[in-house]
């Protein structure tokens, strides 16, 4: 019979244990530690403090933040699981030095953080410019909508939320009627008790309402006109995404092509992205120059290109682009059906085969371009050779026209007309009209940029957005675990959002650039 060693897992060991050990050169910790302790500028954060000579120590800042960006690389946003960590993991216990914040303290840190974290991520950008991380040829501009700490069924415009409260209310007093008046019958306990539970219930909703529509104006988008707010998050909105509507942000990043270094983020509550391009060249444009604080760079959006799709396309925003004399390609929703590189794919081939059908049905007869048509004398002819008579020469809906008529007595013995005539039996001409082509307007700003993006080399420098932006997004999203953002209200959530650029960056920082050991 076979012998194997003994093993008991209730037997307890002593481990001598250096905590620096345990942060190994190389490893993302290892930068993380490195960074925050040596390159970033923490007297940010001394203003939080008053206890020079009275009070208990505090937890220093620089543990804290290795703490929270640590937990984040590993898809950690629960103050309690990172507190949790922190006595049970080991990389946790090394880099908190087995001081074990409570999750109160680390809540209250990572809530505070919209104060600090701008001078933050820039002294990171500082210490990936260094590095030459940052090319400075191209950025491409993309969001990632995320939903949010509310539900979208809180959502709602004044005067839905009002209706809302009204049925509520409503629903309460029918309640209340119904539970007076079975006072005096027998009934079970538990239901009584569940019945006041469910009108406690419905009574705190329709206050929660009414506070909102006492306390919070109307709700503009862009347009100036009203959009849902939110009861839980107000600065959150409704949109649309690939897998259905949620209330959330959108998270917008700027990201540098040489290492995708994100060079600029910022959290938005609208799923529309038009508006977001303005802020984000603005914010680009300072980073670059923060850079440098002894000597700003300036002109950055001059020479660099600046790619980004579809949902940023607007004349307003192509405007912008050509008169600030930025090399932008800002592709259009139409922009996949006019590249040839797309003209074998399924979807393509059945559009254009059902219009090739179409134009062939409709244009089974004579069509205008058949006739000969001359501008110039202002005659025409028909296919068979006979002369038309002008009919009509003026305005129809607005637009100039000029209409020629067959005679009578050639179209009934004319051998073409079961070609030319919708109804060979008709008593009256064939009728062609013919609309003289209006002095050629200068292109939109958008038309300039679909002839752009169209060149070859528009095609070839747009193709390098996805490769830039989206593994950004895929390792935030699936490698860090940033599936919804935890806080509520814009300062905040753009704080956490800036939290997550930062991690990607020192990570960027362990990958691509050279620490010291």
């Amino acid at each position: 019979m076979a012998r194997f060693k003994h093993y008991d897992y209730e037997q307890t060991k002593m481990i001598p244990l250096r905590f620096a050990d345990q942060i190994q050169p190389g490893t993302f910790e290892y930068t993380l530690n490195h960074v925050v302790d040596n390159e970033l500028d923490l007297t940010v954060f001394e203003s939080r403090y008053r206890n020079d000579y009275n009070g208990a120590p505090a937890y220093d800042p620089a543990l804290l933040l290795k703490i929270v960006l640590f937990a984040y690389s590993r898809g950690i946003t629960s103050s309690r699981k990172i507190a949790q960590a922190c006595r049970e993991n080991i990389i946790f216990i090394a880099l908190s030095a087995d001081s074990q914040p409570h999750h109160s303290t680390l809540a209250d840190f990572i809530s505070r953080m919209d104060e600090v974290i701008a001078p933050l991520f820039t002294h990171v950008l500082m210490v990936c410019d260094g590095m030459n991380l940052i090319g400075r040829e191209m950025f491409a501009i993309d969001g990632c909508k995320l939903p949010s700490n509310a539900a979208k069924e809180w959502s709602g415009t004044r005067a839905e939320l009002t209706r809302k409260q009204a049925k509520i209310d409503r629903a309460v007093a029918r309640m209340l009627t119904a539970h007076h008046a079975s006072d005096q019958a027998d009934k079970p306990p538990e239901i009584t008790e569940r019945e006041q539970a469910q009108i406690k219930k419905l009574e705190q909703v329709s206050a929660k309402i009414k506070k909102h529509l006492a306390t919070e104006p109307e709700r503009l988008g862009q347009r100036g006109t009203a959009v849902k707010a939110n009861l839980t998050d107000n600065d959150s909105a409704k949109m649309k995404t690939a897998k259905g509507v949620i209330q959330g942000y959108n998270g917008v990043a700027a990201v540098d092509d040489k290492h995708q270094i994100i060079v600029h983020a910022q959290a938005y509550g609208a799923g529309q992205e038009q508006h977001t391009l303005l802020p984000m060249l603005t914010g680009i444009d300072k980073r670059i120059r923060d850079l440098n604080p002894t000597k700003p760079e300036r002109g950055i959006l001059q020479r660099a290109q600046i790619t980004a799709d579809s949902g940023f396309h607007s004349e307003a925003n192509m405007k912008l682009i050509y008169r600030w004399g930025i090399d932008g390609y800002i592709a259009d929703n139409q922009f996949r059906k006019r590249d040839p590189r797309f003209i074998d794919s399924t979807t393509y081939a059945q559009q254009q085969a059902t219009r090739r059908k179409e134009r062939g049905t409709k244009h089974s007869r004579f069509i205008p371009a058949d006739f000969d048509y001359d501008p110039h004398n202002e005659t025409c002819r028909c296919p068979a050779g006979k002369a038309m008579w002008l009919s009509l020469k003026g305005q129809v809906a607005g637009k100039d026209v000029i209409r020629f008529q067959g005679y009578r007595k050639d179209c009934r013995v004319c051998p073409l007309k079961h070609q030319c005539l919708r109804n060979p039996t008709q008593q009256e001409g064939r009728q062609v009209s013919y609309y003289p082509k209006a002095p050629k307007a200068a292109p939109s700003y958008m038309e300039r940029m679909k002839h752009k993006i169209d060149s070859p080399m528009g095609r070839h420098i747009y193709s390098k957005r996805l490769g830039t932006v989206e593994p950004v997004f895929g390792n935030l999203e699936s490698n860090k675990g940033l599936k919804r953002f935890t806080l509520r209200g814009k300062e905040k959530v753009n704080a956490q959002w800036l939290l997550y650029c930062m991690v990607h960056n020192i990570e960027k920082i362990a990958t691509q650039g050279k620490v010291m050991h």
